[in-house]
C-alpha cells in the first residue's frame, strides 16, 4: 500500500504535525493554558473607592467603640466598686470581691432604705403637685386662646434658664423666713418648680394632640363641656400626661441641688446620700446607691417610649 500524505485538519490549527501529533510551543504551554488571560488588575479608580468605604468602616467601628466605652464605661466602674471589698492603688482591678456592703445598704436599721423610702414620697408628692397645675394649665395652652400664651409657656421655662445653685440659694433663705427650710414640704414645692417645665409642656402637647372633632361629637350628642373632658379629652391626653408625671417623678427621685439647700440637714433623700459617702471616701456605698438610682430611671425610661407618641412630641412647643 503507498503511503499518502495526511494533510492537516483546519480544525487541528497550526500545533499538530505529522500524524496528528501536536506540537508544543517552545515555553512548553499547552494551547489552552496560551488562550487564557491572566487576572485583570482593578483601575485605580475602583481602588480608591474600595479603600474609602475600608476607611469609613473602621470610622464607623471606631466611633461606635468610643460611644460604647463612654456610656458602659462609668456603668462597669460602678459595678465593680459595688463588689469590691477591698480595692487600692496600684492594683488596677479589685482585691477582693463579695456583697458585704449591699448587705449594709439594704439592712433594715440602715440609712439607705430610709433615705430611699424619703426619695420615692417626695417623689411622689412632687408628681401630684405637678399634675394640678400642668392638667388645667397644659389644657387652657392648648385649647384656649391667650394673649400671652408664648410668654407663659416661656415662663414656665425659666427654672432651667438661669442656674440652679444660685436660685435654690434665694429660694432657701425664702423659705427660712416662712418656716419651710428643712422639711418636706419645701422640698416637694422646689421640686415641684423645677419639674413644670416637663410638665407643663408635655401636658400642653397632649392635650393639642386630641382631635377636636371628637369633642365636637361629644358635644352633639348632649354631653356637657365637663363630661366631654372628662370622658373624652382626658382620657385621650392620659399617656401624654402619663409620661410626664414620669419625668417629674424621675426629676425628682434625682434631685440634689434643690434638696441639699432647703432640706439639709433634716430631710436626707438617695442623692444626699450618694454624696455624704462619695465624700467620705465610702466609694462602695455610693456606688450601689447610684446603682438603685439608676434601675427605676432605666425602667421608667422604657415605659415613656411606650406613652410618647409621635403625635404628642410634634405638639410640644407648639
Amino acid at each position: 500500500m503507498s503511503e499518502r500524505a495526511t494533510a492537516p485538519s483546519p480544525l487541528m490549527g497550526e500545533g499538530w504535525g505529522e500524524g496528528g501529533s501536536a506540537k508544543l510551543s517552545d515555553t512548553g504551554a499547552s494551547p489552552l493554558t496560551r488562550s487564557a488571560s491572566p487576572t485583570r488588575p482593578l483601575p485605580p479608580g475602583e481602588r480608591r473607592v474600595n479603600g474609602r468605604a475600608l476607611v469609613g468602616t473602621l470610622g464607623k467601628a471606631l466611633f461606635l467603640a468610643v460611644f460604647a466605652f463612654m456610656l458602659f464605661g462609668p456603668l462597669a466602674n460602678l459595678i465593680l466598686w459595688s463588689v469590691a471589698e477591698r480595692w487600692y492603688t496600684p492594683f488596677k482591678l479589685p482585691v477582693s470581691y463579695g456583697l458585704r456592703y449591699w448587705e449594709v445598704v439594704f439592712r433594715p436599721t440602715g440609712d439607705a432604705m430610709s433615705s430611699l423610702a424619703t426619695s420615692v414620697w417626695i417623689a411622689l408628692a412632687t408628681v401630684a403637685v405637678a399634675l394640678l397645675v400642668s392638667v388645667p394649665a397644659g389644657y387652657a395652652l392648648a385649647r384656649l386662646k391667650l394673649p400671652a400664651r408664648t410668654l407663659i409657656m416661656i415662663a414656665f421655662l425659666l427654672p432651667q434658664a438661669f442656674p440652679s445653685v444660685a436660685i435654690y440659694i434665694n429660694v432657701a433663705r425664702i423659705f427660712y423666713q416662712f418656716g419651710l427650710a428643712g422639711t418636706v414640704t419645701g422640698v416637694v414645692l422646689v421640686h415641684a418648680a423645677h419639674g413644670l417645665v416637663y410638665s407643663v409642656w408635655i401636658a400642653a402637647a397632649a392635650f393639642a394632640a386630641v382631635d377636636r372633632d371628637l369633642e365636637l361629637a361629644a358635644r352633639n350628642i348632649g354631653a356637657s363641656p365637663l363630661r366631654t373632658f372628662a370622658t373624652v379629652t382626658l382620657p385621650l391626653a392620659a399617656p401624654g400626661i402619663m409620661a410626664s408625671a414620669i419625668f417629674v417623678f424621675l426629676e425628682s427621685l434625682d434631685e440634689f441641688t434643690g434638696t441639699f439647700f432647703v432640706g439639709v440637714p433634716y430631710v436626707t433623700t438617695l442623692p444626699l446620700l450618694l454624696y455624704n459617702a462619695s465624700m467620705g471616701g465610702n466609694y462602695q456605698i455610693a456606688s450601689i446607691t447610684a446603682l438603685i438610682l439608676l434601675v427605676p430611671s432605666v425602667l421608667f425610661m422604657i415605659v415613656i417610649e411606650r406613652f410618647l407618641r409621635a403625635d404628642v412630641l410634634s405638639k410640644v412647643g407648639q
